[in-house]
């Protein structure tokens, strides 16, 4: 049976949306001043050149690598290393190729994948192009990159082990795509000898990245109910490693912990999540479809607080600063919250156009990338006269109530542009 198209989905959901007339339509939360305990300054500003590109970056965020250097790439086949204090770009390539997975970097390689199915693998001093190959499935995340391996995954439903010398292929393993699912992948983790993913099926799989063998998969989000929209169970959020424990959430289904060497699930909460998450001192933080920030005890599960004040305004995936978290939005604004009781302590306007990907943390300077691909960087300090806060190699946030770094046009009261969570029926494998 054909799989539903990408507007056949959106059609759909219309459809649905129009026929609960029982339901009232979810409007963003409107923001409201707040006691700003940091100060937010920009400090550079760059662009990859993604006007009048499709929308939804999806994978393509902003990656940190050595020597404080970072990497951006665009819809149109713009890649670019810089330095993340000075905003200097250091080299900037073209490639001809509709990027939209990247970018991975490791040492003096740096891949990025593309919507038509191809991997680049470039060279991290000047950016030339060391080999390609073709993986026949889009690349929708980041891929992971080691000294060993060169994880992908692509939306078909499958997970690529390439060698980092020349890019051919080492192993491929595959989960089942349901034939409606959200739009987007997980990025690939590597823990050792691990490779870890979470999959369109609501599965997490473990890969020993040596020979390709499963170690082991679990089920995180069983799917349930009786139409396809209510099954979706998408994990598109990244998992992340720690302690020998595994955190995973996903779409309409569950947050869980898992065993790094079994899989075996230690705790599972009722979660929705297709963003992301953050850890930090045994604090898991949850960035949830509908626009809320919830911490919870790493190792038991137990909520810890919930922030309810960003409502529905398509948040990234939070990032640890010092005491905060950072998050941004689909308006362009960037929120700092307090890591121990949720309050929202600083704001600072990007610009006009939505937010996707996770801010990018360095030390007291946070960098974001809107959908068209402007780059701001800011540095983020106390405010003179406020509690003193940590900045370690995790820096604090941003300016009060809801004072602009740069003018910026007014955005629209409600989303004009596609979430990066919509859902959208997987396209045709191709083989």
């Amino acid at each position: 049976m054909r799989r539903l198209s990408l507007w056949g989905a959106l059609l759909l959901v219309l459809v649905v949306a129009a026929c609960s007339k029982d339901k009232a339509v979810d409007e963003p939360a409107k923001l409201s001043s707040i006691a700003a305990t940091l100060k937010v300054q920009p400090i550079w500003s760059r662009t990859v050149k993604d006007k009048h590109a499709i929308v939804l970056r999806l994978g393509l965020g902003v990656t940190l690598a050595e020597n404080n250097h970072v990497y951006a790439a665009g819809h149109k086949g713009d890649v670019v290393q810089g330095d993340v204090t000075t905003g200097k770009i250091l080299w900037r390539v073209h490639i001809k190729a509709p990027l939209s997975g990247g970018v991975g970097a490791y040492g003096d390689l740096v891949v990025v994948g593309s919507s038509d199915g191809r991997v680049f693998g470039l060279n991290a001093g000047d950016g030339k192009i060391r080999w390609q190959v073709r993986v026949n499935g889009e690349v929708l995340s980041a891929p992971a990159v080691s000294e060993r391996l060169v994880a992908v995954r692509t939306e078909d439903g499958k997970l690529r082990g390439l060698s980092p010398t020349d890019g051919h292929e080492l192993w491929v393993q595959e989960q089942q795509v349901p034939r409606l699912s959200l739009r987007g992948t997980s990025s690939p983790v590597i823990a050792g000898d691990l490779v870890l993913c979470g999959f369109d099926n609501g599965k997490v799989m473990a890969v020993n990245g040596n020979d390709g063998s499963v170690q082991w998969e679990a089920q995180i989000t069983p799917p349930h109910g009786r139409t396809e929209l209510e099954r979706l169970a998408d994990i598109d959020a990244n998992v992340i490693v720690a302690d020998q424990a595994v955190y995973a959430v996903g779409f309409q289904g569950r947050v869980a912990r898992l065993a790094l060497d079994t899989g075996q699930v230690w705790w599972s909460h009722e979660a929705s999540s297709y963003r992301g998450m953050a850890l930090a001192d045994n604090v898991l933080y949850v960035a949830s479809s509908e626009g809320e920030i919830g911490a919870f005890n790493a190792r038991t599960g137990t909520e810890i607080w919930r922030q309810s004040a960003l409502r529905h305004r398509g948040l990234t995936a939070p990032a640890i600063m010092g005491d905060a978290i950072v998050t941004a939005d689909y308006q362009g604004y960037v929120h700092w919250l307090d890591r121990a009781s949720g309050a929202l302590i600083a704001r600072v306007r990007s610009g006009s156009v939505r937010v996707s990907t996770t801010p990018l943390v360095v030390g007291d300077i946070v960098v974001v990338i809107n959908d068209r691909g402007d780059i701001n960087a800011y540095r983020v300090t106390p405010l003179k006269g406020g509690p003193a806060r940590k900045t370690a190699a995790h820096g604090p946030a941003a300016p009060a109530a809801e004072t602009p770094a740069a003018p910026a046009a007014e955005a629209p009261a409600a989303p004009a542009e596609t979430p990066a969570g919509t859902p959208a029926a997987s396209p045709p494998k191709r083989r």
